[in-house]
């Protein structure tokens, strides 16, 4: 017999990763089971992180040097998410204090590029971020808009179009941006070509068809990364909703030379779960990556949900996302202030940790429940786990499970009813009973 690990949260019992030792045992039973099929592998996973934004930064500069040591080791170090990745907005966002890019306006030669901007505050975090996790990093970077000269509206927000006389000047800026942040001790693994390409957003957004994604990441995008030497960095289409992903990759992936220089599909939550969108890409394009690169709870949709409703739907996604087949889950801002924010269009969110301001003025930060719901991931699912088949006896539990590269298991069960859910995990004939706690998320790790 072997002892294994049951970590749980239950908000109810102010559980927060509470662990305890079983033991496995034989199984005899036939029913209440969640089985596991270690040899059975999918995609490997690549991991877990969140995105730098400005807001974010920003917000990180307000807590004094040992809160800030505090935040970092919680969402990269060993006793937090242990995250091993990160995103990166190229020029401005709707979470950032405004609009902004790296050069001055109409200067279509990018002789006067630079990064001094970022070094203000989001680089100073990032670093700290590196030194936490000694460097171990995986970034992505992604533009929401190019310089307002470059467009057809003529600004950054609401929408409009790259210029086609700009596509090679835009791929260019790509590389810039790569080889600043090179310089300054920061590697971009991956890049994605446009940030919700479908969408005009009163922030900063550009609109790309599918077609038009294709040609820029083939004929400009790529062909750029190669001359300058970086063409190691990975290449991402879409990098928004998960609803019409088939649609928008086939044009790219009819492309035998596309296909070629694309390494795989980015995807957003906000439009529902639409897992079996994932499942299809990975029997469509089984080459291929596919990251989730966004998703927070929007006050503007969820600003009354509870907070146990708010980690339930981060945890639903991610078990129906990895199950189908994403390779990556990168979430959205790392820090907001108490009000959502900022976010220079009032675009207000929550995040797994918030500012908060004390009666005596001082700021400090909170964990929200989300915080640990992801962490039944990140902490226990390694960078390089595989996703192996499970199979349940019931919908009132959602399960996942992993073989990490040390072969230990890492099996996450979420139950999201009002009763709790009794099962027998059973894994090559051994198994332990699991009481799972109504509103409540394990993991069990042997």
């Amino acid at each position: 017999m072997q002892k294994i690990r049951l970590i749980v949260t239950n908000d109810a019992k102010k559980e927060y990763w509470q662990e305890s030792e079983l033991v496995k045992e034989a199984v005899n039973s036939e029913m209440g089971i969640v089985k596991v099929y270690a040899d059975e592998k999918e995609q490997t996973i690549d991991g877990f992180g969140g995105a730098f934004t400005e807001a974010s930064a920003h917000n990180y500069q307000k807590l004094d040097k040992e809160k800030q040591q505090q935040l970092i080791e919680q969402y990269y170090g060993e006793s937090g998410l242990r995250y091993n990745m990160g995103r990166i907005h190229m020029n401005s966002c709707d979470f950032a204090l405004g609009n902004y890019t790296y050069i001055e306006e109409g200067d279509d030669t990018l002789s006067t590029f630079n990064i001094q901007h970022d070094f203000k505050e989001i680089i100073p975090m990032i670093k700290d971020a590196m030194e936490k996790c000694g460097n171990e990093i995986n970034f992505m970077a992604a533009p929401w808009s190019p310089p307002a000269f470059m467009k057809t509206n003529g600004e950054m927000n609401h929408g409009g179009k790259l210029k086609k006389e700009y596509y090679q000047a835009w791929a260019e800026y790509f590389v810039a941006f790569i080889k600043a942040y090179q310089e300054a001790g920061i590697k971009i693994s991956y890049v994605t070509i446009q940030n919700e390409p479908a969408a005009t957003q009163t922030w900063d957004s550009c609109v790309y068809t599918a077609e038009e994604e294709k040609d820029f990441a083939k004929d400009y995008l790529a062909p750029a990364l190669e001359k300058a030497g970086l063409e190691a960095v990975e290449i991402y289409i879409w990098d928004h909703n998960k609803e019409v992903v088939i649609e928008r990759v086939q044009p790219a992936f009819a492309d035998k030379e596309a296909r070629e220089k694309i390494t795989g599909i980015a995807v957003h939550w906000y439009t529902g779960d639409h897992f079996e969108a994932i499942e299809l890409l990975r029997k469509k394009y089984p080459e291929k990556k596919i990251f989730f690169t966004e998703g927070c709870v929007e006050y503007s949709r969820f600003a009354d949900s509870g907070e146990v409703q708010k980690a339930e739907m981060y945890a639903h996604d991610m078990l129906g996302n990895l199950k189908a087949g994403i390779s990556g889950f990168l979430d959205w801002n790392l820090l907001l202030d108490e009000k959502g924010g900022p976010n220079h269009v009032g675009n207000f969110c929550a995040a797994p940790m918030m500012l908060t301001v004390g009666e005596d003025g001082k700021i400090d930060f909170e964990k929200r429940l989300s915080y640990y719901y992801i962490g039944h991931f990140s902490r226990y699912i390694k960078p390089g786990a595989v996703k192996v088949a499970a199979t349940r006896y019931t919908d009132k539990v959602e399960v996942a499970a992993f073989l990490n590269p040390d072969n230990s298991r890492a099996i996450v069960l979420l139950n999201k009813t009002e009763e709790e859910v009794k099962l027998l995990l059973n894994d090559a004939g051994e198994g332990v009973p699991i009481a799972l706690d109504s509103h409540s998320i394990a993991t069990v790790v042997y």
